[in-house]
């Protein structure tokens, strides 16, 4: 009988050790084995360790593939390392339902604030009721967001943009034959460009010093359709063209291409937007009039200052840098929205140096590749 009770004592101890082992095992490999999944649309950034309570911004860009987007989503990830918060940065490379369901999935994360970058700004305003639902702030960063309860707007003043692009062409031609190329119809923005070049044009449309032959959209700013323009607009008028209006650098760039063709490029002034690499090659090579310089650090800055006082629950009004920019109201058709307002520098072969090259967003030798290394200016 005492042999017998032993015998079970033993076969217990082990099979208490055999438990207790299995349990470490599968401890110990569970701890191991640990996998993030990754949205493979989306590039993180974050300034410090994971944490539950780390701040997250969402950024929604709608495409990486021009110069300035590629720069300003690295722009977002140093501010984000300053900051100590994570940015989750999508591109919808020009799909508007793609962003928004990139937008929706933001959400579902549970971000604590969503900066959207709108590929169509009347589309875009259903992005904000689900967010508002789900107590996150919605940016709209450099364009609008109409028709939903936005938050925020952090932009240009896109009306002296056009302003500026016009006097510069101007001043240069002051009468004839104009062909006038607007922006993509589907960004708020290029009709805001467009309220600008007339507030200059009007005035000397109506007094008959100048003729619009052609005016057009250039549906998503694609300089594809700014080049087809620009040749019909100078077929109608068998080439006499004395000034273009384009609304940014990519469509410039194209009707200078359609010039070149005709031997005009250089004669014909044109001025477009954004400061990219290649118009200020064309700038001081006497191609294309001017540009206008929008300060992306300072833009960039103001919206994730924004978002971080919105994370902190701080007062925006209270703790934004009045020197990044000003604040106003504009109303998305639905509610008249906060909006902060970064100013713009007119740019032009006199003070390219001084506004493009000083400043670090382009380097000398770059804008000046084109032109002999002994005419290149002093710096």
């Amino acid at each position: 009988m005492y042999k017998d009770k032993n015998h079970t004592s033993i076969n217990k101890i082990i099979t208490m050790i055999l438990i207790v082992s299995l349990m470490m095992f599968l401890f110990t490999g569970c701890g191991g084995s640990a996998d993030t999944d990754h949205n493979s649309d989306a590039t993180s950034d974050t300034g410090s360790s994971q944490s539950d309570d780390k701040i997250r911004i969402g950024i929604s860009l709608g495409t990486m593939r021009e110069e300035r987007w590629q720069r300003e989503a690295d722009m977002f990830k140093e501010y984000a390392k300053e900051l100590g918060v994570e940015v989750l940065i999508q591109s919808a490379e020009d799909v508007p339902s793609k962003q928004i369901d990139q937008c929706e999935n933001f959400i579902s994360q549970g971000v604590d604030v969503l900066i959207v970058q709108a590929l169509d700004s009347e589309a875009a305003g259903v992005i904000c009721d689900p967010a508002k639902d789900a107590g996150i702030p919605v940016i709209a960063y450099d364009r609008f967001v109409r028709n939903g309860e936005l938050d925020y707007y952090v932009t240009f003043d896109s009306v002296k943009v056009g302003e500026i692009q016009a006097q510069f062409v101007v001043e240069r031609a002051p009468r004839g034959n104009y062909i006038w190329l607007k922006g993509g119809p589907e960004d708020f923005n290029a009709h805001l460009v467009y309220q600008g070049h007339k507030n200059i044009l009007q005035p000397l449309i109506d007094k008959g010093d100048i003729n619009i032959v052609l005016e057009q959209w250039c549906n998503g700013w694609d300089p594809n359709e700014a080049l087809k323009h620009t040749e019909n607009g100078l077929t109608l008028v068998d080439n006499n063209i004395q000034a273009v209006i384009a609304s940014n650098d990519a469509t410039a760039g194209a009707a200078i291409q359609a010039l070149a063709a005709q031997g005009l490029a250089g004669k014909v002034p044109i001025a477009g937007q954004d400061a990219d690499l290649a118009a200020c090659q064309r700038i001081v090579e006497g191609l294309q009039t001017g540009t206008v310089y929008k300060p992306l650090r300072k833009l960039n800055k103001a919206a994730m200052d924004l978002a971080y006082a919105l994370a902190t629950n701080q007062d925006p009004m209270k703790v934004m840098d009045s020197s990044l920019g000003t604040w106003t109201k504009l109303n998305n058709g639905v509610k008249d929205v906060d909006s902060f307002s970064v100013d713009v520098i007119a740019v032009d072969k006199d003070n390219i140096v001084d506004v493009i090259i000083k400043d670090g967003f382009h380097k000398l030798e770059d804008v000046y590749k084109n032109i002999p290394k002994d005419q290149w200016p002093q710096i």
